[in-house]
């Protein structure tokens, strides 16, 4: 089978929110699928990192993968990985229940398939295994830092759109220069989604797809602004992108804490700040403040930058 392309644009990493004894709350996920879309953005990439999905279980991933597919109801394209196990049956098992919920990529990750004293070409030849086992499912790569950061290669890239079967690739490699390299060996075929915020303008003219990362659960209609507007606009985005690259600081926050008490603070207040993979307590006072001066200042430049949204942001 050869997948076909995902629409360029801003995929945002989509945070789990729990209720306070810790389950899923899914009105909050309902409340979160409809925020996204009303910003413009291209897609979700559902189950990731950002969804905590080393602390779900797996009926849990399944099942919010399979929930957020139906809240878009194809208004937007919904991503998910959920790709956790080191077994490669069980891993060739995990990805067909989470292509059966309808999602249209799987993503995979790079770690998984190899250790970290391993080469790419143990790392490739575990992935043709599950490629040869797994016929029927569109793919996409994610560069995840959990448990180990395991970064593609040009020439994995160039495998991968050799294979016809990859659409999309999260590169977490934080080099513009590296990512230009990617982008070429892709050649159209595999997009590549940046997820450094800092470097995303240059990362676009140089070909990128689009955004890909966890701060577009902050202000993501920033973020398809600035994907929509970069050739129109290139003055007003450098202005953009100096913005984007310092409140992206803000990540090293304690996320995604520090994602659900934004949201929390200035969209859904009745969303709660608990998480299973970080400890709310670890944004402290002075984040919390950083969190609102960002917010402060974000409102006091649109008016400066002439941009404006149909919602309140």
């Amino acid at each position: 089978m050869e997948v076909k392309a995902i629409a360029k644009g801003v995929w945002p990493t989509m945070i789990t929110p729990y209720t306070e004894e810790g389950k899923i709350d899914y009105a909050m996920v309902e409340n979160l699928v409809e925020w996204y879309i009303e910003r413009g953005v291209a897609g979700i990439f559902a189950v990731c990192q950002s969804s905590e999905m080393f602390f779900l279980s797996e009926e849990e991933r399944v099942e919010l993968a399979r929930f957020i597919v139906k809240q878009v109801n194809g208004r937007v394209g919904v991503i998910a990985s959920g790709h956790v196990a080191d077994d490669l049956e069980e891993q060739i098992r995990g990805i067909y229940k989470m292509a059966e919920t309808g999602v249209e990529n799987v993503v995979l990750l790079p770690n998984r398939f190899a250790k970290p004293d391993e080469g790419d070409d143990v790392m490739l030849k575990n992935l043709e295994y599950v490629l040869n086992k797994v016929d029927s499912v569109p793919f996409g790569f994610y560069e995840c830092p959990a448990p180990y950061k395991r970064l593609l290669s040009p020439d994995v890239v160039a495998y991968c759109a050799d294979t016809g079967r990859f659409s999309f690739l999260k590169d977490t490699c934080c080099d513009a220069e590296q990512v230009a390299e990617k982008i070429k060996a892709g050649r159209g075929i595999v997009g590549i989604y940046n997820a450094n915020c800092a470097q995303l303008l240059m990362t676009l003219r140089a070909g990128a797809a689009g955004f890909s990362g966890v701060m577009a659960n902050f202000h993501p209609e920033l973020y398809v602004w600035l994907c929509d507007n970069y050739e129109t606009q290139p003055e007003l985005a450098e202005r953009v992108q100096n913005f984007l690259g310092l409140a992206s600081c803000i990540e090293g926050r304690a996320y995604p804490v520090c994602a659900k008490k934004y949201i929390k603070d200035f969209h859904f207040p009745q969303m709660s700040d608990f998480s299973r993979s970080v400890n709310r307590a670890r944004l402290i006072s002075s984040n919390k403040t950083e969190l609102e001066q960002m917010h402060a200042l974000y409102n006091e430049l649109l008016p400066l930058w002439g941009i404006e949204f149909p919602f309140k942001v």
